[in-house]
């Protein structure tokens, strides 16, 4: 049993310099490195006992947030940060169709308006786009990082959804994802990786 265990470990341990090198983690001290280890253990025996589970549809997989606890992914990627003070839906020019109608549930992936799972790291245009021309186009995040930068949005830091439709319409649109990459840091607006644009925002004033 104390062998098993041992081989388990050192397979583990293997695994761990592995996930680092594939995902650029760098520790600074031992002792952070032995922590990060015994989080990134016990994530990946949950994962496996989930996955040998057999009771879900989907499986779960180890990515690059293995070495963190659940409350470090919590407070670092999830919740809606306010930055600024909130603005009514009514003074940023938004309308709301009247709708009488509205199914109980609704999958839109189905109906082919969701794209990939995306890390966008700390709205819809895609989908509504698509409802509008049938087109799926992944579009870009980074374009939006790095422009929209002239009103109350600050990148990574965050900002206002309508301040970002906004923006979409006074620039006609955005380019796809693939001609100006996501790189999850706020840069330099690039003017020739804006061009061409492959989807407008639709339902803004």
């Amino acid at each position: 049993m104390e062998a098993s265990r041992s081989l388990r470990e050192a397979s583990l341990a293997e695994r761990h310099e592995k996930w680092k090198a594939r995902y650029g983690r760098i520790y600074k001290y031992d002792v952070e490195k032995a922590t990060r280890f015994e989080i990134l253990k016990k994530n990946v025996e949950f994962i496996e006992s989930f996955n040998n589970g057999g009771t879900r549809s989907y499986k779960l997989g180890v990515n690059e947030f293995a070495d963190m606890t659940n409350e470090e992914f919590r407070a670092s990627r999830n919740g809606y940060k306010m930055c600024f003070q909130q603005k009514s839906p009514s003074t940023m020019g938004i309308k709301h169709e009247n709708v009488t109608e509205v199914p109980t549930s609704m999958d839109w992936r189905k109906k082919g308006a969701v794209t990939r799972v995306k890390d966008q790291g700390k709205c819809a245009v895609e989908g509504i786009n698509q409802l509008k021309t049938s087109k799926l186009i992944s579009l870009s995040e980074q374009e939006l990082l790095d422009c929209d930068v002239s009103g109350e949005d600050q990148g990574c830091n965050g900002g206002f959804m309508d301040s970002a439709f906004k923006f979409i319409l006074l620039n006609h649109g955005l380019t796809t994802e693939s001609n100006y990459p996501y790189d999850g840091t706020d840069g330099t607006c690039n003017s020739e990786k804006e061009a061409p644009r492959a989807a407008m925002c639709w339902k803004i004033v």
